[in-house]
């Protein structure tokens, strides 16, 4: 019965970063060279437990439905598909000395800033350069995209920061 509920909260989950990236997020743009992958929230934020291939598939799913709403013809699943095959072995990378406890989160506020930031800077970044070099399908025009991805590595990282900031729950002293 916990597996369902937890199932729906992820389907919910899946849902909002939807909803929210293609009604609101996805008008934003930085200078006309900064865009907002808000989706990615949903799978960087999977619980730590998440098996594999069940990331793999929502990787998957989460970016043919943005390649559906935006017509990009695989550019965010191929991306979003690389950074859930990534995000265990990052996650290993970062493991800390204890261990995540099963009940661990990707949150902030537990597991600190200075993880936090590699974490998301990593992942975003290559999100970020495989979504921009695919969409480009050369190096022709190399600082026009390395412009694109910083600058939306930066507005991403930051949307996320703040969603973390605002949405998740604050750790609390062992008692």
């Amino acid at each position: 019965m916990k597996e369902l509920g937890t199932v729906a909260i992820q389907l919910i989950r899946f849902a909002i970063y939807a909803v929210v990236h293609v009604l609101l997020i996805s008008r934003l743009v930085l200078f006309d060279l900064g865009w907002c992958f808000f989706y990615l929230g949903f799978l960087l934020f999977l619980p730590l437990g998440t098996p594999i291939v069940v990331q793999l598939l929502l990787s998957f799913v989460m970016g043919l439905t943005m390649d559906i709403f935006y017509d990009t013809g695989g550019l965010h699943a191929a991306a979003a598909l690389l950074l859930g095959y990534l995000r265990p072995w990052v996650l290993r990378l970062l493991t800390p000395r204890d261990g995540y406890d099963a009940q661990d989160s990707v949150n902030v506020h537990q597991m600190g800033w200075q993880w936090f930031a590699v974490y998301l800077l990593l992942l975003v970044l290559i999100h970020h350069v495989t979504f921009f070099v695919l969409e480009l399908g050369s190096f022709q025009h190399f600082g026009q995209t390395l412009g694109k991805i910083l600058t939306s590595v930066l507005f991403t990282s930051l949307a996320l920061l703040i969603v973390q900031l605002l949405f998740f729950p604050v750790r609390r002293g062992r008692q």
